[in-house]
């Protein structure tokens, strides 16, 4: 055991960069746990943070995969008028089995905040694990770069301040992947494969993008041809036989194929996988002009992609194989999500850029030089820079602000004397009552069986009845502050002070507290009349 330690002890001696790695983690885990956490705890966290919180919470209960919160999206009730329920799955949107590898961190940590900390986690051991598959190929300065590279790209720091999303998994799964095959360790290769696709269903485009990569390259083309088909034919299975099944409302077809990829199956309501790609086969013109339209912003995503690999995946074909599916599936979507690089979709996309970088260094590392070095270290600074300035889903709005014309900027004191009051009115709710509440409270509220967004208050319980929610608890000082630069605050203001009246008036619900414009309404019960008096002052302050 002696003689063991000593040579790890030497082994780090003659490698320095081994210390330069994991300093680099450790800036990179310090800093997105810091920032990533006080954006939750100043209630900037959002509606999906408290879909999987609650995901997770009902599945640690033995309701696995509910979520009244999804329930209170899907297309039966946007769309059918239906009423959300309580026991409506998760699985019915996206078919998330690894969610269960997690689950018993969850129950050591119940709570939200565990799952910001486990995809920050997730996230920088990808980096760990893509410093490793480096150094198969390239000496460890390069590969030093390459991960620095990874811990300073856009579409790994902009996921990574967003709400908890499985796609945080991609990094460490795919890149164990690409190791696991260099390595040839096929059983892990496989096991990893599984993983992949455990991830979302979509995570089968990834997949795919490896198994051509290993065809073309005839690497290991029998290999590659088993990935493709196993890709393939998973995730026409899942989206087209399985999904489905979770729901009588069709949601991934009606919600997410027939709204993302509308211009080839024009007139299907309800499209299948399969459908829309038969659509693209069958409308080139359709496929050319959503892959090159509107060009700048295709262009300009793809620029912030490469920044950080100094536009070394731009010149290897290797990465545009590796990347190429998942990149064809962003490019076809309509609506602008989809090229947004600091939420998670971009994710899909960096682990093929990251190894086709690999292999263009593996045959023309001679070119990492010290002018290049430079070059290459300002191409990470600046994508750093580009990262923050761009306050991916308001992480840094203590700094700068969401608005400058209309001016909206709410300093770090403020945010966290509001936090201060927020807790105080939320700790009037018992942990056990359904509640609705307004966007940003929904994360720190969601471990509960009944809990929707205002203005929805009705809700089908476990008996099958159509209750009211016990509590209501809205936060009109943060819409007050964002609608007058934002139209969904503005609207979802207007929403809230009229039922708020109405409630009211009719004496179906009273207010229990009321204070720094956060106001508490319990169902059944009198109003505080003093809470009364500041609410009508408040309403005539706001108008309408």
């Amino acid at each position: 055991m002696g003689t063991a330690l000593q040579k790890s002890l030497h082994a780090w001696k003659d490698q320095p960069e081994l210390k330069k790695l994991l300093l680099l983690t450790a800036i990179f885990f310090g800093f997105m746990l810091v920032f990533s956490l006080n954006r939750y705890y100043t209630f900037y966290a959002s509606y999906d943070q408290g879909i999987f919180n609650q995901v997770f919470w009902n599945s640690l209960h033995g309701r696995f995969f509910q979520s009244s919160l999804t329930s209170g999206i899907s297309i039966g009730v946007t769309e059918d008028g239906k009423i959300p329920t309580v026991s409506f799955l998760h699985l019915a949107h996206h078919f998330v089995p690894n969610f269960l590898l997690w689950l018993p961190l969850y129950a050591l940590f119940p709570g939200s905040a565990t799952l910001i900390v486990l995809q920050v986690v997730l996230m920088t051991a990808g980096g760990g694990v893509l410093y490793v598959l480096a150094r198969h190929y390239l000496q460890p300065g390069l590969s030093l770069m390459i991960t620095a590279s990874y811990f300073g790209a856009i579409a790994v720091i902009g996921p990574t301040f967003a709400n908890f999303y499985e796609h945080s998994q991609i990094p460490l799964f795919t890149f164990g992947l690409l190791l696991a095959m260099e390595k040839r360790r096929w059983g892990v290769f496989w096991l990893l494969t599984v993983l992949v696709l455990g991830i979302r269903e979509d995570a089968g485009f990834m997949l795919f993008s490896i198994g051509l990569y290993l065809l073309f390259s005839r690497r290991y083309p029998r290999v590659g041809l088993i990935l493709c088909l196993l890709s393939f034919t998973y995730v026409t299975v899942v989206t087209n036989l399985v999904i489905p099944r979770f729901s009588d409302s069709n949601d991934v077809s009606r919600m997410h194929l027939a709204n993302r990829f509308r211009q080839f199956v024009q007139g299907n309501p309800d499209p299948s996988t399969l459908q829309v790609l038969w659509g693209m086969l069958t409308h080139p013109i359709e496929v050319i002009k959503s892959l090159f339209t509107p060009l700048d912003r295709r262009l300009f995503y793809l620029f912030r992609q490469w920044l950080p690999l100094a536009f070394v995946p731009a010149l290897s074909p290797s990465a545009w194989v590796l990347a190429g599916v998942p990149l064809l599936s962003l490019f076809l979507q309509s609506g602008k999500s989809a090229l947004s690089i600091t939420i998670r979709y971009s994710l899909v996309v960096v682990p093929g850029l990251f190894y086709g970088a690999i292999l263009w260094w593996s045959v023309y590392a001679n070119r990492f030089k010290p002018r290049f070095r430079r070059f290459w270290a300002g191409c990470i600074a600046l994508s750093i820079v580009f990262a923050v300035t761009a306050n991916p889903n308001r992480a840094f709005s203590f700094l700068i602000p969401d608005s400058f014309v209309p001016w909206v900027y709410v300093p770090l004191t403020t945010q966290w004397q509001h936090a201060g009051t927020l807790r105080q009115q939320i700790s009037l709710i018992p942990p056990d009552a359904s509640v609705s509440a307004t966007t940003h409270l929904i994360p720190q509220l969601s471990g509960r069986r009944a809990i929707l967004r205002l203005p929805m208050m009705q809700i089908r319980d476990d008996q099958g009845k159509v209750v009211e929610m016990d509590y209501l608890i809205a936060d009109l000082w943060q819409l007050e502050r964002y609608q007058v630069a934002f139209s969904f605050e503005r609207q979802r203001l207007e929403e809230i002070v009229l039922l708020v009246d109405t409630l009211l008036k009719q004496n179906r619900y009273g207010i229990l507290g009321f204070k720094e414009g956060v106001i508490v309404m319990q169902k059944g019960v009198p109003s505080n009349p003093m809470l009364r008096a500041e609410w009508n002052r408040l309403r005539q302050g706001i108008g309408g």
